[in-house]
């Protein structure tokens, strides 16, 4: 199994990126899959997943309206669509699906 993220970078407050995680080994109608991430100095936290289905959808409340998560079964990829960036978004984000975790991707958000 295998999930490569990317589409991270450096963007200014108030700006967007669009991340994504590729996955191998998992078929994306079957499992739930979601973006977590990771401050410098702090604990990994939720920030969003979809279900199986596609039919259900969690966000984080620091995040509830500024992102949106979508995947393609198609193409085996999930997608993270964040606009209205804060400098609180700064962080590695990473794709689960399951026991496996992708190796994140980074994210910085300047004020």
């Amino acid at each position: 199994v295998q999930l490569q993220a990317s589409g991270g970078g450096l963007a200014q407050a108030g700006g967007s990126l669009r991340l994504s995680c590729v996955v191998s080994g998992f078929t994306l109608d079957r499992y739930a899959i979601g973006w977590f991430r990771q401050a410098p100095g702090k604990e990994r936290e939720g920030v969003s997943c979809i279900t199986g289905s596609g039919a259900s959808t969690y966000y984080a409340d620091s995040v509830k309206g500024r992102f949106t998560i979508s995947r393609s079964v198609a193409e085996n990829t999930l997608s993270l669509q964040m606009n209205s960036l804060k400098p609180e978004d700064t962080g590695r984000y990473y794709c689960r699906i399951g026991q496996y975790w992708g190796q994140g991707t980074l994210v910085t958000v300047s004020s």
